[in-house]
């Protein structure tokens, strides 16, 4: 079915229409038909044009016209796992590795040069010399931008030594050359992903106001003119665990001896026949494609197992998935995961994650679950900032990554798992959902201190400790040791839940509606006429008789006597939150306690303790960990 979406007003005095016309324009100045110029766009931009910002591949406007001279003159991103004391392991049984000590030096990935990005980011000037136009107009002008994209399409098609067709079936080997792929299999996904939308057809408001619909169109395009072309055919690594209708390398990150017991950069397993892999985390880069890749192959570095590029979701796996990544700043969470980066900032919306990115990233979250059996939904798929510190000392410095402007809603309406209602306004939990266009809660600290972040969609709600918005926010006491006030920064995950996540209710006023969160009861607004959630029906947690509080955990560790004589006991000492033992906390799985005890090069000596059963619950924006023996399950609304 088509995918419906809204998106910010137009205001009384502009016009909505505009950016369709400019479509419908180009579309008959350069002879191509203007369904495919639609799905193009959509594909590179959702028709956003970012208010003239550019992408981390240098891509400006609707149609992702690059120019990486002026918008990539060079990157000294490290990436976001390279920050001082910060440990990607979570697992204090060893050192930190190499590139995160005190002492670490420049990494290879540090710097990436305008040169050693790949040709098709510099699409933007070639724009300029079919068009006429300035550049400068062709990055802040949308109407230009698409007249641009429109006559590279129309130049590729000549190129191809195809005429200029009505018929959207004859323009596959164009919307391939589009995408600048290096390879025949990533152009082909490309064109197959335009070709998709096409035949589902969209509607929706872009950041800028504009209407813009494209109705479905049936088509069969004719995939033989992708041989006219020239790419080289890739091929695939017998190593890539990647579903077939995507562009994926193998990229492997070293498994390497560093000496003095030190080694890098993951550890070998065997699960699932170790341990079952119940996450897959989510992920952005803070740093440039070049850069990640870099990074990744730094035996001083840490790992992840997949990456993805921003301009057309091409795949870089580099760790087989039975292995275990440092990647998400919690042992036990690393040890039951699979960890996906996707090349952006998320303190810059604009250097924006793509269509294309988003599309090939569900088709191989869709893939991964399939294989190791992980349910569709926000308790196994999870942000890097959903992952909980595994100890007070670590809750503060947890990352905050793919943050408040990752678009969760749509990323599962792409996964087939919508978020939806379960239950009627009883059924006594409500999942986060609002409306990520028109979801425009402020935030601050994007670029410097202070710094007001543009106003932009988002699929996070802020809570309050009333239902008011002038109330105080909720206090986040292991975030913020000392004063543990929340603020509004991008970056600060203390006052914030995110779409697709599931709460107990603890009240409803009005237009606002409560939930237990970190202990307290946080309010945020869900009116009627413009909801926020939707109500749900499942699994919840509350203290057992005769307890005050719940003890909650950052990791599932097992019990001491669980440990054979040879493992060193792992503390499990609760985190700093109390949680009343009356409040109800939704549960997200029941699991084993398990410690993957992973402390040296050859795996023969690897081994996995387990212990007493746990629950994990929605704690707070992050998840946290209760013991079975301390709670009473039960079923929401009774």
């Amino acid at each position: 079915m088509p995918l419906l979406l809204t998106g910010p007003p137009a205001t009384a005095d502009s016009d909505d229409t505009a950016l369709q016309a400019a479509f419908a324009e180009a579309a008959d100045r350069y002879g191509v038909p203007e369904s495919v110029l639609l799905a193009v766009s959509y594909l590179e931009s959702r028709w956003d044009g970012h208010d003239g910002a550019a992408s981390v591949t240098g891509g400006y406007g609707p149609m992702h016209l690059t120019d990486a001279a002026t918008a990539l003159a060079e990157s000294t991103a490290r990436g976001h796992h390279a920050e001082g004391a910060e440990d990607p392991r979570g697992d204090d049984s060893r050192p930190l590795p190499a590139a995160n000590r005190a002492d670490a030096g420049t990494n290879p990935g540090a710097h990436v040069e305008v040169d050693a990005v790949q040709a098709a980011a510099r699409t933007l000037p070639h724009a300029a010399e079919l068009t006429g136009t300035p550049a400068e107009e062709l990055r802040t002008s949308e109407a230009a931008n698409v007249a641009g994209g429109a006559a590279l399409l129309a130049d590729a098609q000549r190129a191809l030594g195809a005429p200029a067709s009505d018929d959207p079936a004859d323009w596959y080997g164009a919307v391939a050359a589009y995408a600048g792929a290096e390879t025949r299999e990533a152009a082909e996904v490309f064109a197959d992903d335009v070709y998709d939308v096409l035949a589902t057809g969209v509607s929706r408001v872009t950041d800028s106001g504009q209407r813009v619909t494209l109705a479905p169109v049936t088509v069969t395009p004719d995939t033989a003119v992708a041989d006219a072309l020239g790419l080289p055919s890739g091929g695939r690594d017998p190593e890539v665990e990647c579903p077939r209708t995507v562009a994926c390398d193998w990229i492997p990150a070293p498994y390497q001896d560093l000496g003095d017991g030190d080694y890098g950069n993951h550890d070998i397993a065997d699960r699932p026949d170790s341990q079952d892999v119940d996450y897959l985390v989510i992920h952005d880069t803070e740093a440039t494609w070049d850069t990640t890749l870099d990074l990744v192959q730094d035996p001083t570095y840490v790992s992840w197992h997949y990456s993805l590029r921003s301009s057309d979701g091409q795949i870089a796996q580099h760790l087989r998935t039975k292995d275990v990544g440092w990647h998400a700043g919690n042992w036990y969470v690393n040890a039951k995961s699979i960890g996906l980066e996707h090349e952006g900032f998320l303190t810059d919306p604009d250097a924006w994650y793509t269509e294309a990115m988003y599309r090939t990233s569900a088709r191989l979250v869709r893939y991964l679950a399939r294989a190791y059996d992980i349910p569709l939904d926000r308790q196994h798929i999870i942000g890097h900032d959903n992952v909980q510190g595994p100890t007070n000392a670590n809750v503060a410095g947890m990352h905050t990554d793919p943050g408040p402007y990752w678009d969760w809603s749509h990323y599962f309406e792409l996964l087939g798992a919508p978020f939806h209602a379960t239950a009627g306004p009883r059924g006594g939990l409500v999942t986060i959902a609002p409306d990520y266009d028109t979801n425009t809660t402020g935030y601050v600290n994007c670029g410097s201190p202070g710094q007001q972040c543009q106003p932009h969609g988002s699929g996070a709600v802020r809570l309050h400790t009333a239902p008011r918005h002038d109330a105080p926010l909720v206090r986040d006491i292991a975030t913020h040791p000392g004063d543990g006030e929340s603020s509004t920064g991008v970056n600060d995950v203390g006052a914030r839940a995110s779409a697709g996540q599931t709460f107990a209710v603890a009240d409803r006023s009005g237009d606002w509606t409560a939930i237990w969160y970190l202990g307290q009861e946080a309010w945020f607004h869900n009116p009627a006429d413009a909801p926020t959630a939707v109500n749900a029906r499942g699994l919840v947690v509350t203290g057992r008789p005769g307890a005050t509080t719940i003890p909650v955990y950052g990791r599932a560790y097992p019990e001491a006597a669980a440990y054979p004589p040879d493992v060193p006991v792992q503390s499990v000492v609760p985190l700093a939150y109390e949680i009343p033992a009356d409040q109800e906390y939704a549960v997200g799985l029941r699991t084993d306690s398990e410690y993957y005890r992973a402390v040296t090069f050859d795996p023969a000596d690897h081994q996995v303790v387990r212990g007493e059963e746990y629950y994990q619950i929605q704690l707070g924006h992050r998840i946290g960990f209760v013991r079975a023996t301390d709670v009473r399950l039960g079923w929401s609304g009774r």
